[in-house]
């Protein structure tokens, strides 16, 4: 070959690496976008601290003390109270949430742990009927303005919350007493939040919930909150059925779960998910009074990116859409202080919820083809 026909190669050359750099640039940036939008969690430890100082008791060790105390070890699978309603209001077997490519995740964690409490609530006596589906995106606007201090009037068009903002918001705790809250999947009015909205949640994540609708979740509001610590405080919420949604850094890995229905901890997550039941070894393990395979105690965390992970189930009615995580990747999570109890409908008090009848799994799903068609590509699957 001539020394040219080396030159015009060795540029071609410069110029397919250069071409092809950027492209391997751009996708790797906008897959970093679109995993980064499945997230949303944007800590603001400050923010934080500064709701727990308006709390006569910020810590569940102090305000849940009673709960702490009357715990027994029992297995507790609150999902399962959230199945019972579920089938009894929708006609369907309860499942996951997917926030969609939006950074929404703390309104998720928060809404599901407050649906979810609130079917307890009702199978315990508490609320006369099931409830409805709690709405996201005014979780998500109420946490981004109204529930800051100061509160903010626009907070722009960039995903993200925190923990403390949304437990001032839902526990009704604003600067503006008169809002704050939750709202349901139902119409009020002109504003129809049956179905989840990207584009409202963003709207309204930038200017706030309507005035008319956020004192309208003001009927609705969580009676109490306190900051979750430690294992023993998350572990005794649960088994008195009260939800705790966690908000930190620690990640999973996204493939499948293992026998156990496990996820192991891999690379970094800035998320809000919920902890919605709790399993121990003692009752699981070896030599236990129903021995499974299970050797490990476990809290089981909702996601809320719909049917996305496969694997093991234990017990076999776990929910699609979550996975258990080991005392040690809890104590993790709560390490960094932004997850929060939500209280029952008569605040933090113990509850003994029948453990031995809720021990049952729930029915299987009917076969009918809409059973049968999974809920991995719908926003919300009802």
């Amino acid at each position: 070959m001539r020394r040219s026909d080396w030159s015009w190669s060795a540029i071609a050359f410069v110029i397919f690496a250069a071409v092809m750099g950027t492209l391997v640039s751009r996708y790797v940036s906008r897959l970093a976008e679109r995993v980064e939008s499945n997230f949303g969690y944007d800590p603001n430890p400050e923010g934080t601290q500064e709701f727990l100082r308006e709390l006569d008791q910020p810590m569940f060790r102090q305000a849940g003390a009673e709960v702490i105390a009357g715990a027994k070890g029992n297995d507790a699978y609150l999902y399962r109270f959230a199945d019972r309603c579920h089938r009894q209001k929708y006609g369907k077997p309860f499942g996951p949430w997917n926030q969609g490519p939006h950074g929404s995740c703390v309104s998720f964690g928060w809404a599901m742990g407050s649906y979810v409490g609130q079917c307890v609530d009702h199978v315990t006596g508490g609320l006369a009927e099931c409830p409805l589906l709690v709405a996201t995106e005014p979780v998500y606007g109420g946490s981004r303005t109204a529930g800051r201090m100061p509160p903010v009037t626009l907070a722009g068009y960039s995903d993200g919350s925190y923990g403390g903002a949304a437990a001032r918001w839902v526990s009704g705790r604003c600067k503006d007493p008169t809002v704050g809250g939750i709202l349901y999947r139902q119409k009020y009015g002109d504003v129809d939040l049956s179905s989840y909205s990207i584009a409202r949640s963003q709207a309204w994540g930038n200017a706030g919930v309507p005035k008319p609708l956020a004192i309208e979740a003001n009927k609705h509001t969580a009676k109490a909150v306190a900051l979750c610590e430690d294992w023993d405080s998350l572990v005794a919420a649960l088994e008195s059925g009260m939800c705790v949604p966690v908000c930190s850094n620690v990640g999973f890995a996204s493939g499948d779960r293992d026998a156990d229905g496990f996820c192991r901890r891999a690379s970094t997550w800035n998320h809000c998910m919920v902890a919605i039941s709790v399993k121990y070894a003692k009752n699981n393990g070896p030599g236990s009074p129903n021995p499974m395979k299970n050797p490990r105690d476990g809290v089981l965390i909702m996601n809320s990116w719909g049917s996305y992970v496969g694997g093991g189930k234990h017990p076999a009615d776990q929910p699609d859409g979550s996975f258990w995580i080991t005392r040690q990747d809890a104590e993790a999570i709560l390490a960094q202080g932004d997850s929060f109890v939500i209280g029952s409908v008569s605040g933090f008090k113990y509850r003994d919820l029948d453990h031995a009848g809720w021990l049952q799994p729930a029915p299987a799903p009917a076969t009918t083809d809409a059973a049968k068609s999974p809920a991995v590509n719908h926003y919300l699957a009802l």
